[in-house]
């Protein structure tokens, strides 16, 4: 029991500090910009794919030769290009979306907290930096290595987003882990 409210606590701690950094802060600003053209730009674009689908552009054809990607790479070197996840239909059922995002929280958490109970000796400082390294962890592993090979605007913003949310996960779960402990 005490693992699960730790879990369900430390699940909510990271929902409400992603609300904060993608809605009220807008952290994510410079990955989600506006453009005055949007509506031609999205007349356009739906005309050009048969479904939902990720693009990187540009791209040589599939079966290209190892010679001819080659060639392709330095003949598009230094020129504008785009990777676009291209969605025939907006789902903007927000209920849906939240409630997968508070369960996939809530599993994080409840299998961080069961590393932490196989922890001989556990502390409040351990376990904050425990989750300090796992938000480290996390970032550098997913969002970072993304950012290495494509560019990401707001690669600064996925810092704060895992180094704040685990953080503050790691106080809660520092004291409620490890209160009353002679």
């Amino acid at each position: 029991m005490k693992l699960f409210t730790g879990a369900l606590i430390g699940a909510i701690i990271i929902f409400v500090f992603q609300f904060l950094s993608w809605g009220v802060l807008n952290l994510h600003k410079a990955a989600q910009q506006y453009t005055p053209k949007q509506d031609s730009i999205l007349s356009y674009l739906s005309t050009q794919f048969d479904s939902s689908g990720g693009y990187l552009m540009p791209m040589p054809p599939p079966g290209a030769s190892m010679s001819e990607n080659s060639a392709y790479m330095q003949q598009t070197q230094g020129k504008p290009w785009v990777q676009l996840q291209y969605h025939q239909s907006q789902n903007t059922n927000m209920v849906i979306n939240m409630v997968k995002n508070l369960v996939t929280n809530f599993i994080m958490v409840l299998l961080f907290c069961w590393i932490l109970a196989g922890f001989t000796k556990n502390t409040f400082g351990k376990t904050f930096l425990a989750a300090i390294f796992l938000g480290l962890i996390i970032f550098l592993h997913g969002t970072y290595t993304q950012h290495i090979w494509y560019e990401m605007f707001d690669v600064g913003a996925h810092f704060t987003d895992y180094m704040v949310s685990w953080g503050l996960t790691g106080l809660w779960l520092g004291w409620w882990l490890n209160r009353r402990k002679a």
